[in-house]
């Protein structure tokens, strides 16, 4: 099992989840289908702290919280909702990472950006996906992860969003061990073009607001050049 195909697994989740989350819905149970279905369909653990599926909603969608600590909240999905899931599938140490926000209006997911309603949620999803754009622009087979780290955390203000990263990072590296991992972060000089794989993952808001979102997706470099994995 190579990491393209985990993270098609991972994928894979996501669009389900997205066909079948409705209100009434607890969060534990949207784990919990998301977790059976990356087992189903090939993975055989989770490898951050065994947690599958991440997941928060509402005003808990600003939460950033080690895996160690994590809870599944006791919480439904209402109405209009607004809910983060970073999915983590595992086989034989080779892994997958994978993050969306999921908009919820009138009871359905709405999948077009344009098509969300709610002006605050679609312009954070409008810079996540921005912030992945200019990822590709600005790195090259020089950059290192302090260098992206400075880089993006100046666009994250410019645009008058925080980092609301726990550890204040916005991404790592994709290893075998959850402990090998290093991050997109101050002081960091590797080059990212050093790793095979690596992630980004900022996990933004505007500040005083009660409501997050996250975008992650896997690179890596091919001839020089910066891709989607």
């Amino acid at each position: 099992m190579t990491n393209q195909e985990m993270q098609f697994i991972a994928k894979q989740t996501m669009d389900y989840i997205k066909n079948v989350i409705m209100p009434g819905m607890k969060l534990t149970q949207v784990r919990e289908m998301c977790e059976e279905k990356m087992l189903e369909l090939g993975a055989d653990s989770f490898w951050y702290w065994d947690i599958g599926a991440f997941i928060f909603s509402g005003d808990e969608t600003t939460k950033s919280v080690s895996g160690k600590e994590y809870e599944t909240a006791d919480k439904y999905i209402e109405e209009t909702d607004i809910v983060t899931i970073d999915l983590s599938p595992q086989r034989n140490h080779i892994w997958g990472d994978y993050a969306r926000t999921i908009i919820i209006e009138e009871g359905k997911v709405i999948e077009s950006l344009d098509a969300v309603q709610n002006e605050e949620w679609r312009e954070g999803l409008a810079l996540e996906q921005m912030l992945h754009q200019e990822l590709i622009d600005f790195v090259n087979d020089a950059t290192t992860f302090e260098e992206l780290y400075y880089h993006m955390n100046r666009k994250i203000t410019e645009a008058h969003f925080i980092n609301l990263d726990f550890l204040g990072n916005l991404g790592h590296s994709i290893e075998k061990k959850s402990e090998d991992r290093i991050y997109i972060e101050k002081g960091n000089q590797t080059k990212l073009i050093d790793k095979e794989y690596f992630t980004f993952e900022p996990h933004i808001a505007r500040p005083d607001s009660m409501f997050g979102y996250k975008w992650e997706n896997i690179y890596y470099f091919e001839d020089g050049t910066l891709k989607v994995l």
